[in-house]
């Protein structure tokens, strides 16, 4: 065997079958992608490609530049989250993996609502430690039942994503003082994946509440692919406690050495542009696909991220997505988030049109 026990252990992504199916539809209406479907604003491009033509190519240090460190940080304790110290990632994926090295041993438990991001699972297993879900439907919302139901004498993290993808859901002050609450009390870290926070539609900046302000033993992971389009370019940021942080820096220097150069220069000048009009353009979407949808289907009105969440007929998302195909839209089924498959995940990160034909044929199949 030529291969490690740890790679066969892996299963291909759900999403590869069903992009497999989809390239077989010509031009097929894509409600399907995890990224934002505007360019990243011209200011910041220019400010990359200022930077390239300038030299600014090597490598840097390994826990990001110094400048967009500490602007990140300043940006982050002026929302009141605790942290003492940040690390520039490549990606919240490339923060994630660090932080799970860095602070889960084989065998420990990490509690993780369902649905959740695939991406979760198989990094835990990568690294030998088992992810424990917590059920969330109907509503997306954590019971603290379930929480403390899933705590076992091996739980090491808890790991919230809110705005959540899939399901677009936003965890409530209460829920965000719950799962601190109960973390505190059995001295559990917390990871808080806040790569979708500018995308919350129903209250202002003034009112979102961040776990990484409730609880001083938490990990605040973010970034620039959502927010400003920058998904290509590979850059996010964690912050915390300085012990964790400065043992993420060390591991870096043998995982990815150091990140994106002009890219770091570029996130300086993005934490100062405001995206107001590009989130507006979202609720606006938001509100078009739930109201075309909330007659026909069960289905909670998302909060954030752009994503939505509906239960199909049947039960069968696989089944239901296979018959989407057909009628030329692209959408993913629920399984791949979650251990259900009853549900669907549709993103609404498209044209205003594409949202529309996709709605009315999702009508049409109801």
């Amino acid at each position: 065997m030529l291969l490690s026990e740890r790679v066969m252990s892996v299963r291909p992504s759900g999403v590869r079958k069903i992009f497999d199916l989809a390239k077989k539809v010509k031009n097929p209406i894509d409600l399907s992608i995890g990224e934002p479907d505007f360019d990243i604003p011209e200011e910041i491009k220019q400010e990359g490609i200022r930077w390239i033509q300038a030299g600014f190519n090597k490598y840097t240090p390994s826990g990001g530049i110094p400048e967009l460190r500490e602007k990140i940080l300043r940006k982050l304790k002026g929302k009141g989250i605790i942290c003492d110290d940040v690390i520039v990632t490549a990606g919240v994926t490339g923060g994630l993996l660090l932080a799970l090295m860095v602070t889960l041993n084989p065998g420990d438990e990490i509690i993780i609502p369902d649905p959740y991001f695939v991406l979760y699972e198989y990094q835990v297993q990568l690294l030998g430690g088992k992810p424990v879900f917590v059920d969330t439907y109907p509503d997306f919302t954590i019971k603290e039942e379930l929480l403390r139901k899933a705590i076992t004498k091996k739980t090491r993290i808890i790991l919230i994503n809110s705005p959540n993808n899939p399901t677009g859901m936003v965890c409530s002050r209460a829920e965000l003082e719950m799962i601190a609450r109960v973390a505190r009390e059995k001295n559990i870290l917390v990871f808080s994946d806040d790569i979708y926070d500018r995308f919350i539609y129903d209250n202002g900046d003034s009112e979102r509440t961040y776990l990484g302000q409730l609880y001083e033993k938490t990990l605040t992971f973010g970034g620039f692919s959502k927010t400003w389009g920058m998904t290509g370019w590979r850059i996010g940021y964690v912050a915390g406690p300085k012990e964790i942080i400065q043992c993420m820096v060390t591991m870096q220097q043998y995982v990815f050495s150091s990140i994106n150069s002009f890219a770091q220069k570029a996130a300086v000048r993005a934490l100062d542009y405001n995206v107001d009009n590009l989130i507006e353009g979202y609720k606006r979407k938001r509100d078009m696909i739930y109201e075309g949808l909330k007659d026909k289907y069960r289905v909670v009105k998302p909060r954030g991220a752009y994503f939505i969440f509906p239960e199909v007929p049947g039960g069968n998302g696989d089944k239901f997505v296979e018959k989407a195909l057909k009628k030329n839209l692209f959408i993913i089924p629920g399984s791949v988030f979650s251990a259900r498959r009853s549900h669907i995940r549709i993103s609404f990160a498209s044209s205003e049109e594409n949202v529309l034909k996709g709605m009315e044929i999702l009508r049409s199949m109801a």
